[in-house]
């Protein structure tokens, strides 16, 4: 049989103009993996929306399109096409292949997990009968791959659910329609119309929703879908998923606020507003309440957003926080976009555009500048994207003209985020590759804003059609050179083929961000320009305010006094303004402050303070007397990393020193925000705690069980095994306390009061470790080691011992993005996406909304390890 190798893989693919990974050099056959076998299957909307089968063997995917995706019924047999082996890392990869290149189109993660076969894989694979069980999100249980002898290029197999438990008739339930989405993230797929469908839209032209003028009096009031029903005591908000482009369809586009999604509940004048996760907020508006209860209403729930704009018009999350602080509450409109329910009739099964029909009719009473209704818009979603990121707002929200109102996050509920925008120096193109003509992507360049030298930016490679394709190139052929412009032109494979230019022709681009290295990432070309001198083009930063040196900002210490201290305020993303002093105060030095920590994200050194400075209030009761230790990061995430447990060499203001004498290892302690910024200074990512304080380093007041799994592991895997061992220590009697890892894991916090030992906690911990594997010895493992945990969980009771450490609560983790380790409620596990959902740029509104909330008992509470306990778990004997 034909193997297409990874080879294959990177020949049909130009890495300057896609975000997929590079394929890199295949391990040998016989290297042994230290994870499951993991599968992933992407939903992929390309010249058709099929769906991507993958299973790992020998260090690459294994690769089928299925052209309608699996079916749990066994008697639905789904044509798999093998394509090309793909690299392991593409089985985390979301995001828009551009248009022009081989498989161009929008791709999601729809979904993941392991996949262990029932016998030898290599020879089932080279005899075409592949049979294996899936342990996904979403799908389970046994499945055949069955290689036809149907002749064509490509070979044709077949994709066959087994008869067994998770074996479903088609005409039941239909798996690709009923579970749509990624189980990565908020993404979706909107299909485009493609074939009759794009023809009939191209000659139709219907009316459009966002022409919906406000309902007249006397306008009718039955609306089709609507049924009666008693009101519901609660109800919970349909929420938007992220697409990479504006699908197409008819579609009614609002902007995106920023600010706190609220439901109002109306009941006979009596009014609650309640967040999207259920908390009653309705004594932090009691403007809002009392302008919603004046509109007379029988009885309603009504869907918005809580927002407070800028002097410019603008939705500022900070100056929305700040109103909150000061209980201004006059300051803050609704801004009210849906009405599920009215007056004792269920409107959730009404169009869209007629249930905001009726609530324009509702708003007509009102004469309260605090309740808004939010306007859908005539322009097309680019330009009116275009229009919003202009404006700096976070982007549009976009709703499928005819849908239902669904209590959760939805396709026919879509969000498109704002991009950066800018013109950067055409400096060279690249050969087309695959079906791609003309020039497979532009070379952009930006001049040195201080030295004046033109330095190469990355490439972009998508935004283009046959046309300007064809036009562009044809402007760039007589500006051929033999050598690049720039004074550091790319090398190596992203330099092969590459047509240098004189650096005359000018390119607009939108880019999601700009590595460290200075080059754009997810770059979309939007036209040429003329009007302005190339020699004009660097990087275009915010202007700063309240500037100082670009080299020099300082962190704010909070007021005792203070109910809220200024600097722990929760406030909205970090603006990138070199100089930007206005989250810190003067208290500690923050040399280089524009280095970028986090390249896939471009957050700098200084928002990484801003951010410790912000969560100051939550974090440091947690560091308060602890032994600390730190993850640096000197060059960023990407760079080496230097665990550091004693302050040696490290000239941090304001921190606590204690020497072997006291503790057996020198050890330090952050009990205030300037030292807590200073660690920062001293490029601190990372702040590890001890289980025990100075009150007593000899006894610890509390042991954390780690929850860690195999990578390739689905995160159902990890939701049920926290219920599980959440089971264990609730039949023992023990209160627990809970944290996302801010990685893969979830951790289990359990307080105690300082009776015994290091050794003897520890002791205990480990041996509640051994008694839930010794229960479910599938799931669970209690060595430590990859290869102890090959398809299952690793509780790590190891973090027990003395001197060791836990990632502290709120701290940041050296991981893309910057996730954060965040408390979270017990019922909260299971409808957690996953053990990184919050980082430096989002958390503030999770902490706003509940604070300290989860944790808030953890204090207070007060138990110990019992001679029964230990007998429950097997302890041969009690521990002196």
């Amino acid at each position: 049989m034909s193997a297409k190798t990874l080879d294959d893989y990177n020949r049909m693919r130009d890495f300057g103009a896609t975000s997929e990974p590079a394929a890199k050099r295949r391990p040998r056959k016989s290297a042994k993996t230290t994870h499951a076998l993991q599968f992933c299957i992407q939903k992929h909307d390309a010249s058709r929306l099929h769906y991507d089968f993958r299973l790992e063997l020998d260090g690459a995917l294994k690769s089928w399109a299925v052209p309608k995706g699996p079916s749990l019924d066994p008697k639905s047999k789904r044509l798999a096409v093998h394509v090309e082996d793909h690299p392991l890392d593409y089985a985390t990869f979301e995001g828009n292949i551009p248009e022009g290149h081989y498989g161009a189109g929008d791709v999601i993660v729809w979904d993941r997990g392991v996949w262990i076969p029932q016998g030898d894989p290599h020879e089932a694979y080279e005899k075409g009968r592949l049979k294996f069980e899936l342990q996904g999100e979403k799908l389970a249980g046994l499945w055949n791959l069955v290689r036809t002898h149907m002749p064509g290029k490509q070979e044709q197999w077949f994709l066959i659910k087994h008869q067994d438990d998770a074996a479903r008739p088609e005409t039941e339930y239909d798996v690709v329609q009923a579970e749509p989405d990624s189980v990565l993230s908020e993404r979706t797929l909107v299909p485009r119309r493609r074939g009759k469908a794009a023809a009939a839209k191209a000659v139709k032209q219907p009316e459009k929703a966002a022409k919906i003028k406000p309902t007249k009096k006397g306008a009718r009031t039955t609306l089709d879908g609507a049924v009666a029903g008693p009101l519901p005591e609660t109800l919970k908000p349909e929420l938007a998923t992220l697409v990479e482009s504006a699908p197409d369809g008819e579609w009614l586009y609002e902007i995106k606020f920023d600010g706190y999604r609220i439901m109002a509940r109306i009941d006979h004048g009596e009014v609650r507003l309640i967040t999207r996760n259920g908390h009653d907020w309705t004594h932090k508006l009691p403007r809002q309440a009392e302008a919603l209860a004046a509109l007379g209403l029988e009885s309603a729930w009504l869907d918005g957003e809580m927002v407070v704009a800028n002097e410019h018009g603008v939705p500022d999350f900070q100056a929305l926080q700040n109103a909150f602080d000061a209980g201004s509450s006059g300051q803050i409109a609704y801004y009210l976009f849906d009405l599920p329910y009215l007056n004792g009739m269920d409107l959730r099964n009404v169009p869209v555009q007629d249930r905001r029909m009726a609530l324009q009719a509702v708003l007509q009473a009102n004469d309260s500048p605090l309740l808004r209704f939010s306007d859908a818009f005539e322009q097309t979603p680019e330009a009116l994207l275009n229009s919003a990121c202009q404006m700096q707002m976070e982007g549009l929200i976009g709703k499928r003209i005819g849908s239902v109102y669904t209590s959760r996050r939805s396709s026919d509920w879509i969000k498109l985020k704002c991009k950066n925008r800018q013109e950067f120096v055409v400096i060279g193109f690249s050969e087309p590759k695959g079906a791609r003509s003309a020039f497979g992507a532009l070379l952009l360049g930006l001049h040195d804003a201080d030295s004046g030298q033109l330095r190469y930016a990355g490439k972009v490679g998508t935004g283009f059609n046959e046309a300007t394709l064809k036009s562009i190139h044809q402007q760039l052929l007589p500006l051929e050179r033999k050598k690049p412009a720039v004074i550091n032109p790319p090398t190596g494979y992203e330099a092969k083929g590459v047509h240098w230019l004189e650096p005359t022709l000018l390119a607009e681009v939108a880019f999601a961000e700009m590595t460290k290295e200075g080059s754009v990432r997810h770059a979309v070309f939007h036209g040429l320009r003329d009007d302005k001198p190339a020699k004009a083009i660097t990087q275009e930063l915010a202007k700063p305010v309240n500037k100082t040196s670009a080299q020099k900002t300082t962190a704010k210490r909070p007021s005792k006094g203070d109910a809220k201290p200024a600097a722990a305020k929760p406030k909205a993303k970090a603006k990138d303004k070199a100089g930007d002093t206005s989250a810190l105060d003067g208290k500690v030095r923050i040399t280089h402050p524009d280095r970028v920590i986090d390249a896939t994200t471009g957050t700098t050194k200084r928002q990484l303070a801003e951010y410790y400075a912000s969560v100051a209030e939550f974090i440091l009761p947690e560091l308060a007397e602890r032994p600390v230790a730190l993850v640096r990061a000197p060059d960023g995430i990407a760079g080496e990393l230097f665990f550091q447990k004693n302050a040696e060499r490290l000239a941090i203001p304001g921190i606590t020193t204690l020497d072997k004498d006291v503790t057996g290892q020198p050890v330090m302690i952050i009990n205030n925000a300037q030292a807590l910024i200073g660690a920062v200074q001293m490029s601190t990512v990372e702040l590890h705690t001890w289980n025990a304080t100075t009150v007593d380093l000899d006894k610890p007041d509390r042991f954390v069980l780690d929850l860690d799994p195999d990578p390739a592991l689905p995160w159902k895997r990890m939701v049920e095994a926290t219920q599980l061992t959440l089971s264990v220590l609730d039949e023992l009697g023990l209160k627990v306390f809970l944290k996302t890892s801010g990685g893969k894991g979830i951790h289990i916090v359990v307080p105690l009061t300082r009776k015994a030992g290091w050794d003897e906690v520890k002791d205990f911990s480990h041996a509640i470790v051994s008694h839930i594997a010794k229960l479910l010895p599938d799931r669970f493992s209690a060595v430590s080691g990859p290869k102890n945990r090959v398809g299952r969980i690793f509780i790590d009771y190891l973090r027990n011992g003395l001197g060791a450490t836990t990632i502290c609560a709120y701290a940041v983790r050296t991981r893309e993005g910057l996730p954060v380790s965040v408390p979270i409620y017990r019922d909260e596990v299971a409808q957690l996406k996953g053990a990184n959902l919050w980082n430096v740029h989002n958390v503030h509104e999770r902490l706003a909304e509940v604070g300290h909330e989860p944790w808030a008992d953890l204090k207070k509470t007060r138990q110990s390890i019992t001679a029964d306990m230990r007998r429950r778990i097997g302890m041969k004997k009690t521990a002196k």
